[in-house]
């Protein structure tokens, strides 16, 4: 049984590459949501420290409750901010993991991982408090909270890919 799924899990990969699939699309795609989701934390951020006008909430000032509460901050900081730093950061490493140098690199998937792991767990604390606590509904903390979790998502695959590239055949991922 074991032999017939890693059988399929080549066969697979053999009809991906003669495809033409494009092994970085994962990272491509954490990439490209990670800079949106940058940018829109950048945006908040400005707002909220008045660089901007009135935010585009949707309906009501839930947005805004939810930014000026005990939950718009962590330890000190705006959570838009270390939404866009981390976000930023997030685009920077898989960026890098499309270069051809680092395209099979496991540590760039394992760094996304760390980053992407840790602002899961930071959007959830965020949900608890904009949901649980307060019962208010943010649209662009919901598009984070989504975001991450499709990049949870993708990373989980990348790494996936990696997994396989290194147990078929033998090839061994790049350094990095």
């Amino acid at each position: 049984m074991a032999e017939s799924v890693e059988d399929n899990l080549r066969s697979g990969d053999a009809a991906e590459e003669s495809s033409g699939g494009n092994p970085l699309v994962y990272r491509q795609s954490i990439a490209v949501l990670a800079l949106i989701a940058g940018l829109v934390s950048l945006y908040l951020h400005l707002v909220k420290i008045g660089v901007f006008g009135f935010p585009a909430c949707g309906r009501g000032n839930e947005c805004v409750q939810a930014w000026f509460s005990s939950y718009g901050s962590f330890l000190g900081y705006d959570v838009a901010l270390i939404g866009a730093v981390g976000y930023g950061l997030l685009t920077l490493v898989a960026v890098m993991g499309t270069l051809p140098k680092y395209e099979d690199a496991p540590g760039i998937t394992t760094t996304m991982l760390v980053l992407i792991a840790a602002a899961v767990a930071f959007t959830w604390r965020l949900k608890y408090g904009e949901w649980v606590m307060m019962r208010i509904f943010c649209v662009w903390c919901a598009e984070s909270f989504l975001t991450i979790h499709a990049c949870l998502v993708l990373a989980w695959l990348d790494r996936r890919r990696l997994t396989r590239l290194s147990g078929a055949g033998g090839v061994t991922p790049r350094a990095g």
